[in-house]
């Protein structure tokens, strides 16, 4: 390849379309920070702390990847020595010892040092060895595991065991969930790391110190040496310290570290048993960029990968790939050994003696770099704002806050959410930060208003009157904080309690927001539009006009009844805002006995879902719950041949939202009716 200078520039900008400006990934990693620090104080109330890890974490949104979370407890503190033990209330936590004398690098056990008769949970886990009480890891992973299969939600998401992991889906989305345990100190092993990281100055002071405040974890997956304690065995990981690495990496580093990513799925392992992993490759980041003199910048991207590349090779030849934190510890080992071994070296010299061009084997870098390779004029400038417009920044923090989901369960879980907002108000955040905040609000006054609709009697008019007042409150405040469609909810509460001309009044003012030209609902709204009507707005007021969420409705919070059933299935409902405003109009006419408006309001729900082929109106990916409201409709308004053909095409989409069973409870139902119609 020549023109090497300029090739990196058009990689990186086609990188950055790809992987995520230098924007985007910030957007990201602030929204993600948002959700953690809201959440903190919920889940320190109730004990488990919830962290995600892995790509996604770090600022990754490729489609083929999956999300990683780790959970634990606090009731267990984890000490590395034992004159550490009396830090700690022995009547309200559990001292687990970390030992690692006798381990392989990187890997410990756990000695239980306090009494086991209150911890029924832990008891199942312990296992006698060298004349103490130690957590077996497999045996917890068991535990775990058949914990989780009570609950009706994870044996319909097929949750099943995967190393350290459970492995499950929500929706088509594929989680890793580790239960692990948190500890506050790091083993000695890791003095040698803190020791080269200050002789080599990375990371910085600053990053390092809070690194090693946050300590580290342990997972419980043993060692690949067979060995008399491996099934006692628990890996140390570096999670937290990991992210915080890769969130101090400059926007080439991070592009490089995706550019691996890529190569590594689509050449090196593309068809293959695969022996190298994604780990590898940010281990493989991290060594050059702590050890290896680079420069780290857009016209230089492609030598930064070769260097990468040449230490990924070395290091396969050699049989070792250190891990960054215990050198140690071979990453290797009994896994690229032998043939397997021979073979993938094979296979990277081949790709070594190709040069940089082996990129060209990669379909997504190919389509980046051959407009470059067939004009040798082609010339890209790496400025952000040459390369991007506001409503791709915009559209990446929509899709980003929108993904968030603040479940909960009882008024003191919405209390203490709402507490949370109040607290984190206060504190220097940044614009998107701020925004996540306000979204975090308008989704918990939701949550808050129609929890106190279901959980609450009242036996006085008076008591009726107040609470209904209180409700229309929060959901009147949280449609002026939240987005378009938040106003939704109010049309829902208004629809349940009979005020059917309410309820279309709020349908009317939804229907005229949603049909301005720069309505932003995926990827719906005109560039060029959108970009003349937001120029001058602060993000919450773009948020409040011009971006639509989908309406969510969760099995613990009922909402309407028509979908009662549904509700019983799946954690979450979601519905296309365009869907919601046509199924509440198609019943409240109804119910007003307004024939010609309901049968209208019917043909125009109907028209959406038959003539929305690309789901920009009613995404695909809900249209089994989609036919299922048309099939709901029908049938209330008494069309029962039209709900019958409905409930049979819910059942040919891919099922999302497990919602099976009460199809096929409705098309019983409705066959039961025409039974009864057909004379005799």
């Amino acid at each position: 390849m020549d023109h090497i200078p300029r090739l990196s520039e058009v990689l990186y900008v086609g990188l950055s379309r790809k992987i995520g400006t230098p924007t985007q990934v910030a957007i990201r990693r602030d929204v993600k920070d948002m959700e953690d620090l809201i959440q903190k104080l919920f889940t320190m109330h109730i004990g488990i702390v919830q962290m995600d890890s892995g790509s996604y974490r770090e600022g990754f949104r490729l489609t083929s990847s999956d999300r990683d979370r780790m959970s634990w407890s606090c009731k267990y503190k984890l000490i590395t020595d034992i004159s550490q033990y009396r830090v700690y209330n022995v009547s309200k936590h559990h001292i687990i010892l970390i030992e690692d004398s006798d381990t392989p690098p990187g890997f410990v056990i756990l000695r239980h040092m306090t009494s086991s008769k209150d911890s029924s949970m832990l008891s199942t886990c312990l296992f006698p060895f060298k004349c103490g009480l130690y957590i077996s890891s497999s045996l917890w992973r068991e535990m775990c595991l058949n914990n989780l299969a009570r609950y009706k939600y994870f044996q319909q998401a097929n949750c099943t065991n995967h190393g350290p992991c459970y492995n499950y889906f929500e929706r088509t989305i594929e989680y890793d969930h580790t239960a692990c345990f948190a500890t506050m100190y790091w083993p000695k092993r890791l003095g040698v790391w803190v020791e080269r990281c200050w002789r080599h100055n990375w990371p910085p002071v600053p990053v390092l110190k809070n690194i090693l405040r946050n300590g580290c974890h342990c997972v419980p997956v043993g060692s690949k040496i067979i060995s008399t304690s491996n099934e006692l065995e628990w890996r140390l990981s570096f999670s937290q310290a990991e992210q915080q690495l890769v969130c101090i990496m400059n926007h080439t580093q991070f592009l490089c570290y995706g550019l691996l990513k890529i190569f590594l799925k689509e050449v090196i392992n593309y068809r293959k048993e695969p022996i190298l992993c994604s780990y590898y490759m940010k281990t493989t980041m991290f060594w050059i960029i702590q050890l290896v003199h680079v420069r780290w910048c857009p016209n230089n991207l492609l030598d930064c990968f070769w260097k990468c590349f040449k230490y990924l090779i070395h290091c396969v030849y050699r049989g070792v790939l250190p891990n960054f934190f215990i050198p140690q510890n071979n990453m290797f080992i009994n896994k690229v050994v032998g043939d397997a071994r021979e073979s993938l070296l094979q296979q990277l010299y081949q790709y070594h003696r190709m040069g940089v061009s082996c990129l060209l084997l990669s379909p997504t870098l190919r389509l980046i770099l051959e407009p470059a390779l067939c004009r040798p004029s082609f010339v890209l400038s790496t400025a952000e704002g040459d390369f991007t417009s506001v409503k791709d920044i915009d559209k990446c923090s929509m899709t980003e806050i929108f993904r968030l989901t603040f479940s909960t369960m009882q008024l003191s879980d919405c209390y203490l959410h709402l507490k949370s907002v109040d607290t984190l108000s206060q504190l220097s955040l940044s614009p998107y930060q701020l925004l996540t905040l306000q979204y975090c609000e308008a989704e918990t006054l939701v949550h808050f208003a129609f929890t106190l609709a279901n959980s609450t009697s009242c036996y006085t008019h008076k008591e009726v009157y107040l609470l209904d007042r209180m409700i229309c409150n929060l959901l009147q405040l949280a449609s002026k904080r939240g987005s378009v469609s938040h106003l939704l909810y109010l049309a829902l509460y208004y629809y349940r309690t009979g005020r059917y001309d309410k309820t279309l009044h709020i349908i009317y003012l939804t229907k005229q927001r949603l049909s301005q030209a720069c309505i932003m609902y995926y990827d719906t709204s005109d560039r060029h539009r959108y970009n003349q009507a937001v120029r001058n707005l602060p993000l919450s007021r773009k948020m409040m006009k011009y971006w639509v969420d989908n309406v969510h409705l969760f099995n613990s919070i009922p909402c309407i009844k028509e979908l009662s059933l549904e509700q019983n299935g799946m954690l979450i409902l979601h519905l296309s805002p365009f869907l919601t405003v046509e199924m509440l109009s198609v019943l409240s006419h109804y119910r007003l006995s307004n024939r010609s408006q309901y049968l209208q309001s019917l043909t125009d729900l109907q028209t959406l879902l038959l003539y929305d082929d690309d789901g920009t109106y009613v995404p695909l990916h809900f249209r089994d719950l989609s036919w299922q409201v048309l099939g709901i409709c029908q049938q209330v308004v008494g069309d029962l041949q039209g709900a019958l053909q409905s409930y049979e095409e819910s059942l040919r989409q891919e099922p999302i939202h497990k919602i099976q069973e009460a199809t096929h409870t409705r098309i019983r139902c409705v066959k039961r009716q025409l039974h009864k119609n057909i004379p005799s």
